[in-house]
């Protein structure tokens, strides 16, 4: 799924002082004889990230802590920008041979497309392999190899919303979608508060209605990913076609912000944290603006799912982290030096620093990796889902197959200009050449 940043950036930067000090065992990992994975060579690695700021921030203090015991590799980081965009950079460089030494990128669907099996390097012989969770190992996998390691933790597409104002109006978290657009019109008619924000200027945001409905999907029907990827479930039809007609009703009830169309990803995030809208559906990886420019608001944040149209259903969504990875041009010295780098980032100070520098948007896919005591409200408030087993992966975890054009149809959903059932048409139309072009029985 391409929830990233949309703006371009580029930056080069050279790790070098450590921000946070680190045993030398705690860099070996397992992913290189010599405990370093690339001796005393002196080893440069570009680096290509997404511009996204809690993923510039986590990347910058792993890369730091890591040159600093390894003082023999450096990274030259390069930020591509996320949506079509970004993956249109990722492809052309893994087809013309020109990718950089490691990369970050999607796990699930979006991982499919990259070939693995053809431009990836497989990570089966690395020791921390074994400690990955299930869920999270089968997302960057196939049928050949485990090609990916996890950055940053799992999270959630749900609607976050501004705790201070629910307490002002004594409302409380909505359990149906009745609840929720009845607590929104209660906002409007409240004050000059936006009660639904949307940032389509960052296309990209405008998929939550639909990719954050999933959970209620599944709850209706476990099997709907599995009939969907065999061509015998559409998004035409209900359960599924239900997160489009939810965003339409939402737009025709006039519950957005005023600047919707031109408003951005951070403009949607300082909203809802400092009161200017009630409720933003996002994904929670909004926790690092959150704790990196809005921190007097932090707690001040709260989450819940997407409601289902009934609340026996109303199940949050789950998204796994993204990848690193290493492409099949890598090699040498450098090979044993990514390696050894993905290695390090797996390890209970690697996943530290990675919560200090981006914030925790959920539980760890790692064993022996676990969260401070302390952690934002909106993570506190997932974890009652967790324990009552209303939980659901996002769509792209159980099926291969996304249509790259969900984020422009969502837009037009959500500004009026295509209704939900021709929106969920075109996207059934989008998916099926996606299913075709990977060769998927039964398109």
């Amino acid at each position: 799924m391409r929830f990233m940043h949309s703006r371009r950036s580029h930056v080069v930067a050279v790790a070098g002082v450590a921000l946070i000090a680190l045993p030398l065992a705690a860099c070996s990992g397992g992913g290189g004889e010599s405990g370093n994975g690339s001796g005393d060579e002196a080893v440069e690695l570009s680096f290509l990230i997404d511009n996204g700021e809690q993923t510039v921030a986590m990347i910058e203090a792993l890369t730091e802590a890591y040159t600093a015991e390894n003082p023999n590799v450096t990274f030259d980081i390069e930020q591509r920008p996320g949506g079509g965009e970004g993956d249109n950079i990722v492809k052309t460089r893994l087809a013309t041979g020109e990718m950089n030494d490691l990369f970050l990128y999607n796990s699930g669907s979006l991982f499919q497309a990259l070939a693995p099996d053809q431009n990836l390097t497989p990570l089966d012989d690395q020791e921390w392999v074994g400690r990955l969770n299930d869920a999270f190992r089968t997302v960057v996998s196939t049928d050949n190899g485990v090609y990916g390691s996890p950055i940053g933790t799992s999270m959630a597409g749900a609607v976050l919303y501004n705790i201070p104002l629910y307490e002002e109006l004594g409302l409380e978290v909505p359990e149906s979608w009745d609840d929720f657009i009845s607590n929104s019109e209660a906002i409007a008619e409240a004050g000059d508060v936006a009660p639904i924000a949307q940032t389509y200027g960052d296309t990209w945001t405008s998929q939550l209605f639909v990719l954050g409905d999933f959970g209620n999907v599944y709850a209706q029907d476990p099997e709907w990913a599995e009939k969907y990827t065999a061509n015998e479930a559409k998004y035409v039809d209900q359960p599924a076609l239900q997160g489009f007609v939810n965003q339409q009703e939402a737009f025709e009830a006039d519950l957005f912000n005023e600047d919707y169309a031109s408003a951005l990803y951070d403009d949607g995030v300082r909203m809802v944290a400092t009161g200017e809208a009630a409720h933003y559906p996002m994904l929670t990886f909004a926790v690092g603006v959150l704790q990196n420019s809005y921190p007097d608001n932090l707690d001040d944040v709260g989450v819940f799912p997407l409601p289902a149209q009934d609340a026996a259903d109303t199940t949050l969504t789950i998204w796994m982290p993204a990848g690193l990875y290493i492409p099949t041009t890598t090699e040498g010295a450098a090979l044993e030096a990514a390696k050894d780098f993905l290695a390090f980032t797996v390890t209970p100070e690697g996943c530290d620093i990675q919560v200090e520098a981006g914030g925790a948007n959920g539980p760890h896919v790692i064993d022996e990796c676990a969260l401070p005591d302390e952690v934002p409200q909106l993570v506190k408030d997932m974890q009652p889902y967790f324990d009552e087993n209303r939980t659901a992966p996002a769509l792209e975890f159980l099926s291969p197959i996304k249509g790259p054009a969900l984020e422009q149809i969502t837009v037009e959903v959500g500004s009026g200009i295509r209704s939900a059932e021709d929106g969920a048409a075109l996207y059934d139309e989008d998916v099926t050449k996606q299913a075709q072009q990977l060769g998927i029985e039964g398109w």
